[in-house]
């Protein structure tokens, strides 16, 4: 589920894997896994007379956002068989954390989707896994909302307690298959970060709470760590949904985790934890941390929604020590947020964008976008773009004055966050892939 300036203003995190090519986007939020990318002719105006260069219909569902590699774009989708009104009724009376609007299915199909970024051509769909009465899922979500990885030559497909997947990207072949299955409740969410030669993610459900380390190659557990001890008397409170974003500082590697009130800093190598820092009752987390200058930006998630930027030098239990800053107002509880210059953007569930001063944590603006928000946003080609669940993407000029430039709108709901791919945006809704680029003279 689930965002420019030129590379001098981006904030760029250490991503260890293979050489990436400039019009790669291998994994959730971009090169880096920040929102911020190096891109030139990217459009700001689209819809109307401007239509997409394509648009291609996608089989099934899905909120995964798209990659791309080498001229191909991945994305995951799910097709569910329906469970009759008695199957139905039966397994929403069996947990009564289960509101009516909850999807429950009979199975789920779980596929990786390659298309040609140049023509929007499918190329190949793959099955990857089939799911047999599948945990129930909230209605906004999809058994495909985690984001694939790839290193260039391996596809890797998260479907959170459905199952891992790696595929050989030019044959198709499934290499592996690991299944851990925690008690997410309402489906899939964070997606896996690639570090060396790991596949790491947080498995972070009502029944257990770790965050594990699988080898890219073979699938099997390298490490795994469990989370701090968590209060909460309701178990659903343990849940999270984050991605994790690995850093360098001061020539030290560090794996920083958002969980269930906690954040926490590992060693990427062995799983061992760096530092923890305590928020309290933010439960249910979604937003991946940015980092920049010793700062690492996080969302505390539903219940208690703030900012936190942390020092990351410490050792131990920092809650008391380097926390720099914190912020409470319009903070979003899905939507991850974006550090470049000396500003953090972000835009709350209710489509409330803010600017603020990413060394003191102070208000620089705040503006009322409207709609409702999932996507986090993209910042490329000096344009800083906010796709709402509506389809409408506000684009701005970064700065310390709130500038808008456009707003475009592709029908069609949205959760997933914006891709490049060279000079081209992709914006997945619900049944289409779009790609919309400027017009070529």
């Amino acid at each position: 589920m689930r965002s420019i300036l030129l590379l001098a203003t981006c904030t760029l995190t250490a991503f260890a894997s293979a050489p990436v090519a400039a019009q790669d986007w291998r994994q959730f939020r971009g090169p880096d896994g920040n929102g911020c990318a190096v891109a030139k002719n990217l459009p700001d105006r689209w819809g109307g007379f401007d239509t997409p260069a394509w648009q291609t219909e996608i089989p099934g569902s899905g909120w995964s956002s798209p990659i791309v590699v080498a001229g191909r774009i991945w994305l995951t989708s799910s097709q569910q068989t329906a469970l009759d009104d008695k199957g139905r009724e039966k397994k929403l009376t069996a947990n009564p954390v289960l509101t009516p609007d909850f999807q429950t299915h009979a199975s789920a199909t779980l596929l990786a989707i390659e298309i040609d970024a140049g023509t929007g051509k499918i190329l190949r769909t793959l099955s990857l896994l089939t799911a047999d009465d599948p945990q129930p899922i909230h209605a906004l979500n999809t058994y495909a909302s985690p984001t694939s990885v790839s290193d260039g030559e391996r596809l890797y497909c998260h479907f959170g307690s459905l199952g891992t997947v790696c595929v050989e990207m030019k044959s198709g072949e499934i290499l592996w298959k690991q299944v851990l299955p925690v008690e997410d409740i309402t489906g899939p969410g964070g997606s896996p970060v690639l570090w060396k030669d790991k596949l790491i993610f947080a498995c972070d459900g009502a029944d257990q709470q770790f965050v594990i380390a699988l080898n890219k190659l073979t699938g099997k557990e390298i490490w795994r760590t469990n989370r701090p001890p968590i209060e909460a008397d309701d178990d659903k409170l343990r849940r999270a949904f984050s991605t994790p974003l690995v850093i360098i500082h001061e020539r030290q590697d560090q794996l920083i985790v958002p969980g269930a009130q906690w954040v926490c800093s590992y060693e990427p190598a062995t799983g061992k934890e760096i530092w923890r820092a305590s928020f309290g009752a933010g439960h249910a987390v979604v937003p991946r941390p940015v980092f920049k200058d010793g700062l690492v930006y996080i969302c505390t998630g539903f219940m208690k929604p703030e900012m936190w930027a942390i020092k990351v030098d410490g050792q131990g239990d920092v809650t008391d020590s380097h926390v720099a800053w914190t912020y409470e107002k319009q903070v979003p509880e899905i939507s991850s947020p974006l550090v470049s210059g000396s500003e953090v953007y972000f835009v709350s569930s209710k489509g409330v964008a803010t600017c603020l001063d990413a060394k003191m944590g102070e208000l620089v603006w705040q503006h009322r976008l409207g709609g409702n928000f999932a996507a986090s946003p993209l910042l490329a080609d000096g344009k800083l773009y906010f796709t709402s669940q509506e389809g409408i993407t506000t684009v701005l000029k970064p700065g310390r004055a709130y500038e808008e430039i456009a707003r475009n709108q592709l029908f069609g709901q949205t959760l997933a966050s914006l891709a490049i791919a060279g000079d081209s945006l992709l914006i997945r809704t619900q049944s289409q892939l779009s790609c919309v680029r400027n017009a070529q003279p």
